[in-house]
């Protein structure tokens, strides 16, 4: 049986390398669908067409240049290079003769080489002793889709502002479903932005590019279906309409699974 999450992201092949999906408005933020949720859309048709176990997705970078409105959209694919390890691909989300989303990718296989990570996940507490606390009546659809156990900087608009913009915790999807990198591309723009950890201005952050790297092959057989992950994300920099925000995802055991970094820009509402 699948879950709400795989029928939501579901790609349908047309013809060599062209896929529809439907884009369902229960993934909405305040200007149509979230970034993370396209970007999983897209991934999943790429995991498709390449069709190669060996190669895992490494790198994808996404630019939304439209947003789109509740419907199908189409997904034109192509593979760009094969090398003797590395497939570079590329893919292209119209809706109707609008371009919505621009998108490059990276699948490989593994490469012997130095190991290591000088990053260390957050120190809190597990997800079991963190309260689950509904959303406000007033968020956007999307926030139904995740369920989150806030740990790590100050939730917004609850108090004043924090002094400085980071947001996290865990998070898992509302139905128990596999972690591959689909699930984990979308986790990688499901937190609230962390921007609004240090503001009291209501705002909207529409994306405009999205990158995830993913550090280790997915989905790993440690990952429980039904588990969380610990996702964290910062804001450094905002000026001249436009902020920064990177992210890091986590296995409960502390495997750094991914890194993401993304460009918004800033909205007053």
């Amino acid at each position: 049986m699948t879950t709400r999450f795989e029928r939501d992201t579901a790609v349908r092949r047309d013809a060599d390398c062209r896929y529809t999906a439907g884009l369902e408005p229960g993934w909405w933020v305040l200007r149509g669908p979230n970034g993370g949720y396209l970007a999983a859309i897209i991934l999943r048709a790429l995991v498709d067409m390449i069709a190669d176990d060996a190669r895992a997705p490494r790198s994808l970078t996404v630019h939304f240049t439209e947003p789109p409105v509740e419907g199908d959209v189409t997904i034109r694919t192509a593979i760009e290079r094969v090398g003797r390890s590395v497939t570079s691909c590329s893919a292209r989300m119209h809706q109707g003769d609008r371009l919505i989303a621009l998108a490059v990718a990276a699948f490989a296989t593994p490469r012997d080489g130095p190991e290591f990570c000088d990053l260390a996940a957050p120190d809190v507490p597990p997800p079991d002793a963190t309260p689950a606390l509904p959303p406000p009546p007033a968020a956007p659809p999307i926030t139904h889709r995740w369920d989150t156990r806030w740990v790590i900087g100050e939730r917004p608009f609850e108090g004043p502002p924090g002094d400085e913009a980071v947001a996290g915790g865990w998070i898992r999807l509302e139905e128990p479903q596999p972690l591959d990198a689909v699930a984990v591309a979308a986790i990688a723009d499901g937190w609230v932005p962390a921007v609004f950890s240090r503001t009291t201005k209501p705002l909207a952050v529409p994306t405009i590019d999205l990158t995830v790297h993913f550090r280790t092959v997915l989905p790993d057989a440690s990952l429980s279906a039904d588990g969380f992950l610990l996702a964290v994300f910062r804001t450094r920099a905002a000026s001249g309409g436009f902020l920064e925000e990177d992210g890091e995802v986590w296995s409960p055991d502390g495997t750094l699974l991914a890194q993401s970094r993304q460009l918004a820009v800033i909205l007053p509402l």
